[in-house]
């Protein structure tokens, strides 16, 4: 039996400390989440000068893109469009804010990263760069096996 790849602590600790060097080298505010790819919580970061709502959102578009295995921006605009509340899901942890982007290796979902606390394009824009990394395996564990 096939057994599913899951990001681990270390790996999603290592991409909390990339997105906080960005995040500080900005001197920008945010809250991080990474979960797995059922959407539980596997690491988070406050940074300062983020705002208390930033928390939880973070937390709930990560939980959003794992859970439906896209980004959380993309579930709010068809939410939008197609003319359903996002209530339907049945839990109250689904949000429709960009910034949940699911983290992707080899085709398989092993976890999301949502960001929160910048203004939300900077939020999906940053989440993005974030996943990419990992699938790109350019955490800084991966730079320095490559180095």
């Amino acid at each position: 039996m096939p057994m599913p790849q899951e990001i681990g602590s270390v790996e999603a600790r290592e991409l909390i400390a990339k997105v906080a060097a960005r995040l500080d080298s900005d001197r920008a505010g945010a809250s991080v989440a990474i979960v797995d790819p059922h959407g539980e919580l596997v690491a988070f970061l406050r940074t300062d000068g983020c705002g208390l709502a930033s928390i939880n959102n973070a937390i709930h578009k990560a939980f959003t893109a794992a859970r439906e295995r896209g980004e959380s921006g993309a579930l709010g605009e068809r939410s939008r469009t197609e003319g359903f509340p996002l209530s339907n899901f049945g839990d109250p942890r689904y949000t429709g804010w960009g910034g949940g982007v699911p983290i992707i290796v080899g085709g398989e979902v092993i976890g999301a990263i949502g960001i929160s606390g910048l203004p939300e394009a900077a939020d999906v824009e940053l989440a993005r760069w974030a996943a990419a990394s990992i699938a790109a395996g350019t955490t800084p564990a991966h730079e320095e096996e490559q180095a």
